[in-house]
């Protein structure tokens, strides 16, 4: 039996994978067994989302790279993820007045709530992450204008 120990998204799981017979594994994660059909072995593709004009960033990597703000024009204000997370909840859309103490997301980092806000009165411009999708410190949220 094989032991792996895997951190996603903050929580650690281990996996022990044991006997393979005619496409059945039997594999425990966290003291729990599953029986896991495996399907044949097919040439698997990476899956790229791109949030960035193309001409900004390169395509992503394994591992990922420290994200920049995007650059904003005169008179936008950016609003950058201040941690590591995953964007829980979204209290505006593009196009949406706001003001500087709106709450215009919520950031999931350390199982806890974070409450962005616009910083800036003006009208949310870009909307530039998805509902649960990780970002980095310093990955760009959204453009207030």
């Amino acid at each position: 039996m094989k032991e792996y120990k895997y951190k996603i998204n903050g929580h650690e799981y281990k996996v022990n994978v044991g006997d393979i017979e005619n496409n059945i594994a039997n594999i425990e994660v966290n003291g729990v067994p599953y029986t896991v059909e495996l399907e044949e072995e097919k040439a698997i593709k990476p899956v790229v989302k791109r949030v960035a004009p193309a001409n900004d960033a390169p395509a992503a990597t394994a591992k990922p790279a420290a994200a920049k703000p995007a650059a904003a024009a005169a008179g936008e204000h950016v609003i950058a993820s201040p941690l590591p997370g995953v964007i829980k909840e979204f209290h505006v859309k593009e196009g949406q007045q706001v003001k500087a103490s709106d709450v215009v997301c919520i950031l999931e980092a350390m199982k806890m709530g974070n409450e962005i806000h616009a910083g800036k009165d003006g009208v949310v411009k870009s909307i530039n992450v998805a509902l649960e999708e990780s970002v980095q410190e310093g990955t760009t949220i959204m453009i207030i204008a």
